[in-house]
């Protein structure tokens, strides 16, 4: 898969040289040309890696980088501001914004790509991530169910998932559900940090499936917290009619029209506290075995293994 490099500056000729610098190494290249533009491409294009102007029009390069830093979904994203020879304080406010590196114009295009191979290389080694939301993926999720059986402590362990998501898919499209995804992720971030342990954990198992690890003095209430703030956010993914009725309409494989709920989120929840679990494939399958059950109820809902 290629990496997607965003390139932004409001002059065409600029970002002309830097699509012939970037194909060097086969990059795939996104253009922005204002501020606007290149919030919009992020959160729609999802890209490896931003290459910013600082003075581009509407919003400039520091306030660009500043909001996508403020985004929990978005920080890791590596931005490259690009200043003026002799910028100092363009310089210093790109980093106090949260820019991870910066390059002066003009610059040697072989400086370039040596400074975006460190970035590259850098941010993947530091997060394996599920590349939608940059919520850590598989084998951070094995690594922390392992290192929770080790401590020997209580946990609970929440897989989450979301009902009807590929109705919804079908009928508007994948840039659609990927935003219902994202949003649900900042759903589960800020829930943790208002309601759960400074230590708890957040994965992206891919697709609608995450994994949420904390403990059960915490869970009831994450669980509760996370279905509310998902059912009052799920009508803005929705048309005005659709909202209206409170379904989708949609053609089953025989091209008869059904009638499809509104998304909702389904949580099973494992715990150590009333029986003894010794591998994570146990916690998975008991996991996966929930879930299961709260999708079968109807709307947002979670259950909670009680079992001995």
């Amino acid at each position: 898969m290629s990496v997607k490099i965003l390139v932004v500056d409001d002059d065409p000729d600029i970002r002309d040289v830097l699509k012939l610098t970037l194909s060097e190494e086969n990059y795939e290249v996104i253009e922005a040309e204002d501020g606007e533009e290149a919030l919009k491409a992020i959160a729609t294009k999802s890209p490896d890696l931003v290459l910013l102007d600082y003075k581009i029009p509407k919003i400039d390069g520091r306030a660009v980088c500043a909001q996508v830093k403020k985004d929990l979904l978005l920080r890791h994203l590596p931005i490259i501001l690009v200043t003026g020879k002799g910028d100092i304080n363009d310089k210093v406010g790109g980093i106090d914004a949260g820019a991870d590196d910066y390059i002066v114009k003009p610059f040697e295009p072989k400086e370039l790509l040596a400074r975006i191979r460190m970035i590259l290389r850098r941010t993947e080694r530091d997060l394996e991530a599920n590349p939608l939301t940059r919520l850590p993926g598989n084998v951070s999720i094995l690594n922390e169910l392992q290192r929770r059986l080790d401590s020997k402590g209580l946990f609970a362990v929440c897989y989450l998932d979301l009902d009807k998501f590929k109705a919804y898919n079908d009928t508007y499209g994948f840039e659609h559900g990927d935003e219902v995804i994202r949003q649900t992720g900042r759903i589960l971030i800020g829930n943790m940090q208002n309601y759960g342990n400074p230590d708890d954990f957040i994965g992206h198992i891919g697709g609608d499936d995450f994994v949420v690890i904390t403990t059960p003095n915490k869970v009831d209430d994450l669980c509760q917290q996370i279905i509310a703030d998902f059912e009052k956010t799920t009508p803005c993914f929705y048309n005005e009619a659709d909202r209206k009725r409170g379904y989708l309409i949609a053609r089953d494989r025989k091209g008869q029209e059904q009638q499809i709920p509104l998304l909702s989120i389904s949580i099973g929840v494992v715990t150590n506290e009333s029986r003894q679990i010794e591998h994570v494939a146990q916690i998975s399958e008991i996991g996966a075995e929930l879930k299961q059950y709260a999708k079968s109820l109807e709307h947002s809902n979670y259950v909670k293994d009680k079992r001995k």
